[in-house]
């Protein structure tokens, strides 16, 4: 396994982060535990959730991984966690976003259902607009002292929220934010604008999630044509729009002998600022794909082919002007 700092700290993580959005609606727990192991024993020891993963059964998630933590021989040791908060885990006003009052109350909740003392890696889930930043580093800076969490990052921020957080940060001596999680994969690269060129100067750390589009990345175009299962809805959609561009994606890796799957996430693992990609295995044998990606090297023109089939983004403004 490949390790790199989580941005400007010294804290060590895993090029591949394991998501566990899956596990409880899409995975079993008895699988999601299988799944955990076999991702341990490869050496990937950044682990992805958030308190409102299990959807119906918001909490559940994170459940699951603390039963699995429960079990011990090392596990919880050896994982640097990360989870998140800000979506609705009750009906109350206070049960949603990031005030000081719901950082506390959903904080104890998500130490209650890992079975854990800290939180390694606490991420804010989405941009509150309505609560003042220093508000947040307030209760946040408690939570440290308290040695409740360890870390700060955020997720789905545009540049400038990224660049107010940590001006706010700065003016009160504290950390911030080390670590951005972003939708970024070849199809998807608006971050590259503004996000990444503001995580770069900040010493963030990118967590791009959803490095296969759901899906659309990993060669679905062979797999109807194999006869395999067929791609969910928005998947199907997405198909229909871009069908030319993964089509020539597809022939591509074909070209390469290389998965598609495997391409996309090592095309992600080239790029600037990048720390860790987050997948998202429902089984083994799909963690076993992605890992091949930490060892494939892609040259010069491969990475200008792929350019080519998905343009990217140059900082702004020179992107869109002068």
């Amino acid at each position: 396994m490949k390790y790199t700092h989580l941005g400007r700290s010294g804290l060590q993580v895993s090029r591949l982060c394991l998501g566990t959005m899956n596990f409880g609606p899409k995975t079993s727990e008895p699988d999601a535990h299988t799944v955990m192991d076999a991702a341990r024993e490869a050496g990937i020891n950044f682990f992805d959730t958030a308190n409102v993963y299990g959807w119906e059964n918001k909490g559940l998630t994170e459940e699951i991984v603390g039963r699995w933590f429960a079990k011990g021989g090392g596990r919880r040791g050896s994982t640097v966690i990360a989870t998140k908060l800000y979506g609705s885990m009750g009906p109350g006003p206070n049960d949603t976003f990031l005030s000081a009052l719901n950082i506390r109350q959903a904080l104890d909740a998500s130490l209650k259902r890992l079975q854990t003392d800290h939180i390694d890696l606490y991420q804010f889930h989405h941009v509150d607009r309505n609560t003042p930043w220093d508000e947040i580093w307030q209760a946040m800076e408690t939570a440290v002292a308290q040695g409740k969490i360890i870390y700060n990052g955020s997720s789905n921020f545009a540049g400038w929220h990224l660049a107010q957080a940590q001006e706010s940060a700065r003016r009160r001596r504290f950390n911030g934010l080390i670590s951005e999680q972003s939708i970024y994969n070849l199809l998807r690269r608006t971050v590259e604008l503004e996000v990444i060129p503001a995580a770069q100067k900040y010493g963030l750390g990118l967590i791009p999630w959803s490095p296969l589009q759901g899906g659309l990345l990993g060669g679905v175009l062979k797999a109807q044509d194999d006869g395999g299962r067929r791609a969910e809805k928005r998947v199907q959609d997405l198909l229909a729009k871009h069908r030319d561009q993964i089509q020539a994606y597809e022939d591509l890796a074909a070209e390469l002998q290389i998965e598609p799957g495997i391409l996309a996430l090592a095309w992600l693992l080239h790029q600037p600022a990048v720390s860790a990609p987050i997948i998202g295995p429902r089984t083994s044998g799909q963690l076993d794909d992605a890992l091949a990606a930490l060892d494939l090297e892609l040259d010069e023109d491969t990475l200008a082919a792929l350019d080519t089939i998905f343009p990217g983004h140059s900082p702004a403004p020179e992107d869109y002007a002068w």
